[in-house]
């Protein structure tokens, strides 16, 4: 499977080539470089380590860095992808080549962390009438029984920490990709902050 590390832009809007206007995040790919390879013989399954942006040498521990080859400088970041349908070698650097042909990507990121939320805000409760009298506005109301099994349930959706997760959003359409910039352009919005780090990989559904 075909994927690489890139880092969100933002999100903006182009027309397209029937003059819609299509709402897109920009993702910028670095060159992303091979740091090691595994295979079916050796570790029982064939994969490819890629790593970006480089760490200053002070900052490198030697456990850490004895994972990556002399010509290669330790990176700060790194990923696995099983079964890359790309031949490579180590030290080799990888970037938006890798789509050429590719019209739909899955986009996988940490969604933006939101705290402490209540019911209303982290399950979509409709709550109670905002009157006076009503006693009952944004609390999540009954949760569970009196006498038997007197307990409150497993999975009950109560208030608690919203956000902040791995997500993966599949089949986004790839609009526009500038090779010049190292940007590529997907329709919608992907999981994250800006300037965040995420991982497009060609669509398994499509």
């Amino acid at each position: 499977m075909l994927g690489l590390m890139a880092k969100k832009v933002g999100m903006t809007q182009v027309f397209d080539e029937e003059g819609n206007l299509v709402p897109v995040t920009v993702l910028r790919i670095d060159p992303n470089t091979v740091v090691a390879r595994k295979t079916a013989d050796k570790d029982g399954y064939s994969a490819v380590l890629l790593g970006v942006d480089d760490m200053k040498q002070s900052r490198v521990s030697k456990p850490y860095a004895g994972q990556f080859s002399e010509n290669i400088k330790p990176k700060k970041r790194i990923r696995e992808f099983r079964d890359f349908e790309k031949e490579v070698a180590d030290g080799d650097e990888l970037g938006i080549e890798v789509f050429e042909g590719v019209r739909y990507v899955d986009v996988t990121g940490v969604s933006k962390g939101k705290g402490m939320q209540g019911v209303i805000k982290r399950w979509g409760f409709s709550g109670g009438r905002a009157s006076h009298g009503s006693k009952f506005h944004r609390e999540p109301g009954s949760t569970g029984q009196s006498t038997y099994p007197g307990r409150t349930f497993k999975n009950m959706k109560l208030p608690g920490r919203m956000g902040r997760e791995q997500k993966t959003v599949l089949s986004l359409r790839l609009i526009k990709v500038d090779t010049e910039n190292k940007l590529i352009m997907v329709r919608g919005a992907v999981p994250g902050i800006n300037k965040g780090l995420v991982v497009v990989r060609a669509a398994v559904k499509k």
